[in-house]
């Protein structure tokens, strides 16, 4: 798991990541990995917590699609939309992940963030997209940064010191996180 944090405010946005990534109980050594959680997509940016081979599908599913556009709410379900149907079309050992049999929806059993220069959009992992006006977090850290942001949002703060103290909050609380953090200003 991680964090990822999305921050609008001032008309700016900007996108922060922890760096941590784990494999079961274990962890590669400082240094020993670079892996961006932080993609561009066109104009926007796709950040998403899970499955690091969620990685590896989106970069396959991408180099087949060409151009992208996720600057709508309409445009981001789309995109997901497509690529739940490449999920199971194309990649076989993609099991449906939604035991829940309250829900009539599948489960991609992650979370993801869309940033446009203007956007956030947060997609759960039943592929609803909700559109953000200030601020919002995801993964396991999410909690910590969440709590974070409601305290620094309000204050006269730059906003890469926000989105950087929100992720070292939840790096400082929850073992899933890890440093170095990484902040992609969007516009």
């Amino acid at each position: 798991m991680s964090v990822v944090v999305a921050i609008k405010k001032n008309n700016h946005v900007i996108l922060a990541a922890d760096s941590q990534h784990t494999f079961g109980s274990s962890k590669p050594g400082d240094g020993n990995m670079q892996e961006s959680k932080i993609r561009q997509i066109g104009d926007a940016y796709l950040a998403g917590t899970s499955w690091a081979l969620y990685d590896n599908i989106l970069d396959d599913f991408l180099a087949e699609k060409g151009e992208v556009a996720l600057q709508t709410k309409q445009e981001v379900f789309a995109f997901f939309k497509e690529l739940w149907k490449a999920l199971h079309d194309q990649y076989s050992f993609v099991n449906d992940q939604c035991d829940d049999k309250e829900t009539p929806f599948g489960d991609l059993d992650a979370s993801f963030l869309v940033v446009t220069s203007q956007r956030i959009f947060y997609i759960s992992s039943d592929m609803c997209v909700t559109e953000f006006a200030k601020y919002h977090a995801i993964g396991s850290g999410s909690d910590f940064s969440i709590g974070a942001l409601h305290v620094l949002y309000p204050q006269d703060l730059d906003l890469a010191d926000i989105a950087t103290q929100a992720v070292e909050t939840a790096i400082a609380h929850n073992i899933y996180c890890g440093a170095p953090v990484e902040v992609v200003p969007v516009n």
